[in-house]
C-alpha cells in the first residue's frame, strides 16, 4: 500500500507551525514558565482551564507523567468535551455571561495563584470573562490562543474584548481561523485541524521552561513519575504528600 499523500502533508503542516511558535513564541513560552515558577516558589498554586476541545491541552497537564503535581484542572461542568450529551451544549454554555464568575467563587483559586486559559478563537464569552475575572481576583493569567482570530473575527463577548486582551502573557498558537490545515479536490469541507498538537506542545514547553527556571533558584521541580515505572506510585506519593495543600485533583 502506498504512503498517503494527505496524511504527509498534514504531518508537515503541523511541523511548520511547531517550527514557528519555536521560533516566534519562545519570549513569551519563557516568560510564562518563569511565571510558573514563581507561582510555585511564592506557595501559589496552578490551574489550567480550556472549553471544548481546548479542554485537551488543558488535562494534558494535570495529574500526568512528566509532568507539575501542583497543575490542577479548572473544570467548567459541561464544557470539558465531547462526553456531554448533547455535545453542542459545551459550545453554548461557552457564550453565557456571567458563568465565569460563578465557576471561579466556587473554586479553590485565590490571589497569588497562576491560571492558564487556553481559547483558540478567545472569542467566547467564558474564556474572555474567566480572564478578566480571574485578573480582577488577583491571579497571574496566561492566554494561549490563536491571535488571528482576535484580528480577523468579532468578539462574542458585549465587552467586544478578546482573551488576549485580559492576560499578563499571550502564547500565540498561530493556527488559521477555521482549524483545518488541509484542503483537497473532491473534499468539500477543509480538514485536519492542528490546534491541539501545537496547544498541547505550548502547554508542555512552557512546564519544561518553568521546570528549568525552579531549579535555577535551587527548588526541585515537584513532577510527577510515571505510575507503570518501579517505584513511580511512591514517588507520586511522596511528591502528593509534601504538596497536598496545593492539589485539588484527590480531593
Amino acid at each position: 500500500m502506498s504512503d498517503s499523500k494527505l496524511a504527509g502533508q498534514f504531518l508537515d503542516a503541523a511541523i511548520g507551525l511547531l517550527e514557528r511558535v519555536r521560533d516566534e513564541e519562545s519570549g513569551n513560552i519563557a516568560a510564562a514558565g518563569a511565571a510558573i515558577a514563581d507561582t510555585v516558589a511564592a506557595g501559589g498554586r496552578l490551574f489550567a482551564f480550556g472549553a471544548g476541545h481546548s479542554s485537551l491541552a488543558a488535562q494534558d497537564v494535570v495529574y500526568r507523567a512528566g509532568g507539575l503535581a501542583l497543575m490542577n484542572l479548572l473544570a467548567v461542568p459541561g464544557t470539558l468535551g465531547v462526553d456531554v450529551m448533547p455535545a453542542t451544549l459545551g459550545s453554548a454554555l461557552e457564550r453565557v455571561d456571567g458563568l465565569a464568575g460563578a465557576v471561579l467563587d466556587s473554586s479553590p483559586a485565590r490571589a497569588g495563584d497562576l491560571l492558564v486559559i487556553i481559547s483558540l478563537s478567545g472569542r467566547n464569552a467564558l474564556p474572555v470573562e474567566m480572564a478578566r475575572d480571574a485578573r480582577a481576583l488577583g491571579l497571574t493569567v496566561v492566554g494561549v490562543t490563536s491571535v488571528a482570530y482576535a484580528d480577523a473575527t468579532r468578539s462574542r463577548h458585549s465587552s467586544g474584548g478578546f482573551l488576549r486582551d485580559h492576560c499578563d502573557i499571550v502564547l500565540d498558537s498561530k493556527i488559521a481561523i477555521g482549524d483545518a490545515e488541509l484542503t483537497a479536490e473532491g473534499i468539500e469541507a477543509p480538514f485536519a485541524p492542528a490546534s491541539t498538537v501545537v496547544t498541547s506542545a505550548l502547554m508542555q514547553a512552557m512546564m519544561a521552561a518553568a521546570a528549568e527556571r525552579l531549579v535555577e533558584r535551587g527548588i526541585e521541580p515537584p513532577l510527577l513519575r510515571s505510575g507503570n515505572v518501579d517505584g513511580g506510585h511512591e514517588w507520586n506519593g511522596r511528591v502528593m504528600t509534601e504538596y497536598a495543600d496545593r492539589i485539588f485533583y484527590r480531593q
